[in-house]
């Protein structure tokens, strides 16, 4: 089976059972592996802008992570630590896939944090985009969803009349900072997520795991001296999800960390500047890896 993006572009679409769980990926091309993790309230077509360009001379996989695109929900629960990033290592393992390049925005960039931190000898490179996990911030607006009871509301409305048009608009308003960047089928895919069924519970559960009403809940700041693999941290300087001063600090902790800082952009810069993000990732990509594996 295949998908196709709004440039014509073809990419294999798969399914692999992991640990029980149905999950659906993308992938394309051939050479060494670069795997991409997405974030809240996205799925795999996520990374559709800047997979044509990163397959010439890359296995490229999207996954979608449990309970989103296509994937199954999970057998447990949404942390990242617990749940998410041991699913995409036995995701990797079913696929018989070691050492990747591994990039991950948002909710798949804490997922991929504590993949790499797990197991660091599987990560070649990472890439962190507008990540979670790096501060305590989060716009109040997604911190306040997941109170008890909130969350169900929001899902009601969405259902009511011209209330998924209404849920789109504000995503795309919240994650994009300039409105002529957003492209068609973003709103077309949101549309059909909140058709799909259990997709806005699976989000809202996703949340609720990931953040409070005081913010995140994990903050793996103290951890990042430990990563020694090359990584860049890329952010949008209008980003209104999650502050790019996050970013900052990261880098500042990371041995070997590189901040690609995207001025007037949003919390997808893969979506909203994808000629950039492909450029900033290949610069990564195509620099000797040497790095060790725990302290010295």
């Amino acid at each position: 089976m295949s998908i196709v993006s709004a440039d014509e572009f073809v990419a294999q679409e798969r399914r692999v059972s992991v640990g029980g769980v149905d999950t659906r990926y993308l992938e394309v091309g051939s050479g060494p592996v670069l795997v991409l993790l997405h974030g809240h309230e996205q799925n795999a077509a996520s990374w559709r802008h800047v997979m044509p360009a990163l397959a010439r001379d890359r296995r490229v996989i999207a996954v979608s992570l449990p309970g989103h695109g296509d994937s199954a929900p999970p057998v447990d629960g949404y942390a990242p630590s617990r749940d998410l990033a041991p699913s995409v290592a036995d995701f990797l393992d079913a696929l018989e896939i070691g050492a990747v390049d591994l990039v991950g925005h948002s909710v798949g960039g804490a997922v991929a944090l504590h993949l790499a931190l797990a197991d660091p000898a599987r990560v070649r490179t990472l890439t962190l985009v507008a990540s979670a996990g790096l501060g305590r911030a989060v716009n109040p607006f997604i911190a306040l969803d997941t109170l008890p009871g909130l969350g169900e509301w929001a899902i009601m409305l969405s259902r009511l009349p011209g209330g998924d048009l209404q849920r789109t608009m504000l995503s795309a308003a919240l994650l994009f900072a300039q409105p002529w960047r957003v492209p068609a089928d973003f709103f077309t895919e949101a549309h059909a997520l909140g058709r799909r069924p259990g997709q806005l519970e699976a989000s809202t559960a996703l949340a609720r795991a990931l953040f409070s009403a005081y913010g995140q809940r994990e903050v793996l700041l103290d951890d990042l001296e430990v990563l020694t693999m090359p990584t860049l941290v890329i952010w949008g300087t209008w980003d209104l999800v999650l502050p790019a001063h996050h970013g900052r600090v990261a880098v500042d902790r990371l041995p070997h960390g590189r901040l690609a800082l995207f001025r007037a952009c949003g919390h997808l810069p893969h979506v909203e500047r994808p000629d950039r993000f492909v450029a900033e990732l290949r610069a990564l990509l195509e620099q000797p890896v040497h790095h060790r594996h725990g302290p010295a």
